[in-house]
């Protein structure tokens, strides 16, 4: 939950008001006729309460703008990799559409896409999505594409799959994701966008075919998905 400035200044308020009243309940004098009465009892747990959510509330306020910034800062260096700075002159965080995404199998029914401007026009486009079929679990990625369909980049965010096996789709692991730049629906037929076991165009691993086949099958159909919606990205 997010607190807009008035909001936090009211909370601020409320503190002092609850201050205050503390401040005379705890005179000696007062403390001295409430004590033996069961209300007394009730009261302090109460007062207890009520000052442990008023600081929680407060906690938040503080905590909640440092991690949206962490967030922005961990997503806006993900957007770099998949999107080269030389296609962008604008803030991508800023300049986002929502498209549906639901038949495509990428995780998430509403897909944000982050659009990127050179001069005022789209240049390439970026969005997270998911395999949610990985060997061990959901893989999800980012990828970026340029405005005529090519895939720019393709980035592995997190996955689960088998250490020393699966794991090669990280970049950090192998260059095996670096494989799709260049790709795209015009120059790699549909039967292509698979392993090379299952006859298509891509690796997969020693020991680990389920990670690849998946990742492969994703990325095609979140480049499915551009299609689908070109026109309506790179001219919004």
């Amino acid at each position: 939950m997010k607190f807009d400035p008035a909001t936090i200044e009211r909370l601020k308020e409320k503190i002092a008001v609850y201050r205050e009243f503390l401040k005379n309940w705890l005179e000696p004098s007062n403390l001295a006729q409430l004590r033996p009465k069961l209300e007394f009892q009730t009261g302090v747990l109460a007062g207890f309460a009520l000052i442990a959510s008023v600081l929680l509330g407060v906690t938040n306020c503080s905590t909640e703008g440092t991690i949206q910034r962490r967030l922005d800062e961990d997503l806006k260096k993900s957007l770099e990799e998949v999107v080269p700075a030389a296609l962008y002159d604008n803030d991508m965080l800023q300049d986002t559409l929502n498209i549906p995404s639901a038949e495509y199998n990428i995780g998430a029914n509403e897909t944000t896409v982050y659009i990127a401007k050179k001069s005022g026009q789209v240049s390439a486009v970026c969005f997270k999505f998911t395999a949610p079929d990985g060997y061990s679990g959901a893989i999800n990625m980012i990828m970026g594409i340029d405005r005529d369909g090519n895939i720019l980049g393709v980035r592995v965010l997190s996955h689960k799959e088998t250490p020393g096996l699966g794991d090669k789709i990280e970049v950090a692991k192998s260059d095996w994701i670096l494989k799709f730049v260049g790709r795209s629906l015009d120059n790699l037929a549909p039967a292509k966008w698979a392993v090379k076991k299952d006859g298509g165009e891509f690796d997969q691993f020693a020991g680990a075919t389920i990670t690849p086949r998946k990742s492969v099958q994703a990325i095609y159909r979140g480049l499915q998905l551009f299609k689908a919606h070109q026109e309506q990205l790179i001219n919004p």
